[in-house]
């Protein structure tokens, strides 16, 4: 199956000043995301991504390398390539002087709609990121949430195939946050839309992404499922096992999973390579001993910790 999305060795450098040297932005990145895949590109501010995405969008142009989207190629067809995807990005700006409505009736026009079509289009969005109370209000007196929420409506308005999101929840509050993220996972699933979005939210990123890659100074450090980045990093859930009266009699290196192991007191602190799965087996293992377990807690590996560690 076709890739959504192929881009080798893409660089991009951007003139400072005209006696400074150009600043690289973006060094030969590589990326491939599978049809029907939402795909998170984490990083810092100023690790490139905007500039990654902008140029998939088309809406840059590479200094160097190739990029296939939706099997067009970004250079030689943007224009069609612009009819099946949009973009949503953080501090976007829409024509200052039209209200809400207005803005998703022209960006509507743009995209071919019109009549019945387009009025139900812009219902559809109104209501889906509950602008209906701000149909009338122009977007310079729009706050900085509801500009961002009228920036992912008109993302919509094509029914695109492919959607970017760049750093989509900046500036809402955390209801909307939540809403907005249960939106995209409903969009994936029932409609198969390809979404590729950057962020720096990193638990963002492990609520929606099946897979990550990590950028950093432009350049793509690693790509993965987060099991996969933790298998490789030799990260592991955390597993703390508090005893009655001193540790079980045990060799906890030689339990199912462990990767390491920690004593101390009556505590016993193991990383393990998948928690939920090795946990049943360990106190199993504890119990045959007759020590008696006063408290367990498990705290599965996160991305804060992948993204430490890949980015040092």
């Amino acid at each position: 199956m076709q890739p959504a999305i192929s881009a080798k060795g893409i660089s991009k450098s951007f003139r400072t000043g005209f006696f400074k040297p150009r600043k690289q932005v973006l060094h030969a990145v590589d990326l491939e995301v599978a049809p029907g895949a939402i795909f998170g590109i984490l990083g810092p501010n100023g690790a490139g991504k905007t500039t990654f995405i902008s140029i998939l969008a088309t809406l840059l142009r590479p200094d160097g390398g190739q990029a296939q989207v939706l099997g067009l190629d970004v250079l030689k067809d943007p224009g069609r390539l612009r009819e099946r995807v949009n973009l949503a990005a953080s501090g976007a700006h829409f024509l200052w002087c039209l209200t809400v409505e207005e803005n998703l009736r022209f960006y509507g026009r743009l995209y071919g709609l019109g009549g019945r079509t387009l009025v139900a289009k812009v219902e559809e969005l109104l209501e889906l990121f509950e602008l209906q109370p701000h149909r009338r209000v122009t977007f310079e007196r729009l706050s900085t949430g509801l500009k961002q929420r009228l920036a992912l409506a008109k993302a919509l308005i094509n029914n695109p195939e492919l959607l970017f999101l760049d750093e989509p929840t900046t500036g809402l509050d955390p209801e909307m946050s939540r809403h907005l993220r249960g939106e995209i996972l409903r969009l994936n699933r029932d409609k198969g839309l390809t979404i590729l979005l950057t962020t720096h939210n990193l638990r963002e990123a492990e609520q929606l992404c099946g897979e990550v890659a990590f950028l950093k100074e432009g350049r793509m450090l690693a790509r993965g499922t987060i099991p996969q980045l933790q298998e490789r990093l030799g990260l592991g859930d955390h597993v703390s096992l508090v005893f009655r009266d001193g540790p079980a009699p045990l060799d906890y290196a030689q339990l199912p999973g462990v990767l390491t192991f920690n004593l101390e007191n009556n505590r016993v602190d193991l990383r393990v390579d998948r928690g939920e799965e090795r946990l049943a087996a360990i106190l199993e293992a504890v119990s045959r001993t007759q020590s008696q377990v006063v408290q367990v807690r498990l705290q599965e590996v996160d991305l804060a910790e992948i993204y430490h560690e890949i980015t040092l």
